[in-house]
């Protein structure tokens, strides 16, 4: 029988955080959290005690592991983010899983469906929380353009067009032209327009891809045609050699939506609707900088304290449609992880001192 789940916060105080890695995606995110009067960062956990203590220096946390497993075994932990690279989600979120704690684990989610899997099995198992950290699903913008097409702003969706490319370099020694770290264009930003589409569509029927592939044998730019049943299609791309706006497009049979940049933390959209003067919806100044993380800590939090396993906002068979469609892609363009020989939890992968992609750190301005 396993370690029971840290009782949720019920009682209106502090939830307490634990940051496992100490990269640049975990800082923003810490940075981000310690400015929410309802949160508490108590413990940080690297795979070098230097690393983890100089992260807690730098935010003034009280606890700083040299391992992980003491980070998994502390109770006075609520949840842990979880901030690793790709390849050490399923390690690092299973075993912060298996020792009770609650779980807010970094996209892309897992290296593959399996993994993924796993995770969502034991969390279960465990009645822990456990949600994806795609912030997209929880940012105010994003989420109003989902009401809007919800409601039917703009008709039955007809197509979804996305983008997300970044011209590098990314040398063949970066963690993206690393295929064991899970590396390529796919997973760090291809994961976007992906979870972009699926979020307004749901899962595919089908699914197309082409890619050009690095001596590395990892997707430098990909692009992917999704179909609906509905007759809906999704036309995505993803590049590391090649910077793109990084818009999404919507259209509708009675009008279409455009995001004309940075689509996954828009600071506006623009509704057009059939008949009608364009609209437009600008982000409100007082939810923060558009590339706060904050709102997908608020969630976690919101989720702790009603007692929920996962959030509404991010559910976990959204993440594994996701996970699903991520897999195909690579089976049409041919690429494959060591993890999808074994299973991950025996061969973690060292942590990285590099940003995991998708944050302000790695998005055009």
């Amino acid at each position: 029988m396993g370690v029971p789940p840290v009782e949720r916060r019920r009682d209106g105080g502090s939830v307490r955080w634990g940051v496992l890695a100490t990269g640049g995606i975990a800082a923003a995110f810490t940075a981000d959290l310690v400015d929410l009067p309802d949160a508490e960062v108590v413990a940080v956990a690297s795979r070098t005690e230097e690393s983890a203590k100089s992260f807690a220096d730098r935010f003034g946390i009280p606890r700083a592991y040299g391992e992980w497993d003491a980070l998994a075994r502390d109770e006075d932990v609520d949840v842990v983010y979880v901030a690793t690279p790709h390849s050490a989600h399923r390690a690092a979120a299973g075993l912060c899983l298996e020792a009770g704690r609650n779980v807010l684990c970094e996209k892309a989610f897992t290296l593959n469906t399996r993994e993924a899997r796993e995770l969502v099995a034991l969390a279960k198992e465990r009645d822990s929380f456990l949600m994806e950290a795609m912030w997209m699903y929880c940012n105010p913008l994003i989420r109003r353009l989902k009401d809007l097409i919800d409601d039917g702003a703009i008709g039955e969706v007809r197509s979804v067009q996305a983008d997300f490319g970044l011209s590098g370099p990314f040398p063949p020694t970066h963690r993206l032209r690393d295929r064991a770290q899970g590396g390529g264009a796919l997973l760090d930003l291809g994961v976007y327009p992906v979870s972009f589409a699926q979020l307004l569509l749901g899962e595919p029927s089908e699914i197309m891809a082409r890619a050009v592939l690095s001596e590395e044998s990892v997707d430098l730019q990909t692009g992917m045609l999704l179909s609906w049943e509905s007759g809906a299609l999704a036309s995505l791309h993803c590049s590391l050699v090649g910077g793109t706006s990084v818009s999404a497009s919507v259209t509708g049979s009675g009008g279409r939506i455009d995001v004309p940049s940075g689509f996954f933390y828009p600071d506006r959209f623009v509704l057009h609707r059939d008949g009608r003067d364009a609209e437009e919806f600008a982000a409100d100044p007082a939810h923060g900088p558009r590339s706060s993380l904050k709102h997908e800590a608020s969630e976690v939090m919101r989720c702790l304290r009603a007692g929920e396993t996962e959030s509404p906002l991010v559910p976990l068979d959204g993440t594994l449609a996701v996970m699903r469609t991520l897999d195909a892609v690579r089976d049409r363009i041919g690429v494959r992880y060591p993890a999808d020989e074994y299973a991950t939890d025996e061969h973690p992968a060292d942590e990285h001192p590099t940003d995991e992609a998708g944050r302000a750190d790695l998005t055009p301005a």
